[in-house]
């Protein structure tokens, strides 16, 4: 007879948000998650977060969609501009500049983003509805996805010549 394993303090625990983590890449944005890959207590509770640290002067995080999960984000530090995209086939953008304090929601699904404007680092809270929300960053998935995406799809799709959609697919 196999005995269950019993939960502990461990399962239900993480440290480490207090970090902030180097910005210094691509995005100029680095982002610390907290869902059930990192916690697994948080299994079937449906909520997980995230810390994200922006650069100055252009930290991104870019666009992207949880499959999952709404995300509920708050500015710990600094100024961002934040925005999501509604579904078609309106494609409003809905956006906002957010200080310390403020707080915007990004429905589930929907194309958001946040870019850091400011000459100082920020950083933000995001709490999301899932305990595995998913991202799907637009870019790395179009011009990333291995096999590659035909480039006559990518070009009639984006409205781009062949040369620029390869020339894209080559920085993914």
């Amino acid at each position: 007879m196999q005995r269950r394993k019993l939960a502990t303090a461990d399962d239900f625990f993480f440290s480490g948000l207090n970090i902030g983590k180097i910005t210094s890449n691509s995005v100029g944005s680095s982002v610390t998650p907290v869902n059930v890959a990192q916690i697994s207590g948080l299994n079937t509770l449906g909520i997980s977060l995230a810390r994200i640290d922006y650069a100055a002067n252009g930290g991104l995080n870019p666009p992207h969609t949880h499959p999952r999960a709404t995300e509920i984000l708050v500015v710990l530090e600094g100024t961002l501009y934040v925005g999501f995209v509604t579904s078609n086939p309106d494609n409003r953008l809905i956006a906002e500049v957010l200080n310390k304090g403020d707080v915007f929601v990004f429905p589930v699904g929907l194309v958001h983003f946040q870019f850091n404007p400011g000459k100082s680092k920020a950083v933000a809270i995001a709490a999301l509805s899932s305990q595995d929300p998913g991202v799907i960053t637009i870019a790395n998935a179009v011009f990333g996805s291995d096999p590659s995406i035909n480039p006559d799809v990518l070009s009639k799709a984006f409205k781009l010549d062949k040369s620029m959609v390869k020339s894209l697919q080559s920085k993914f």
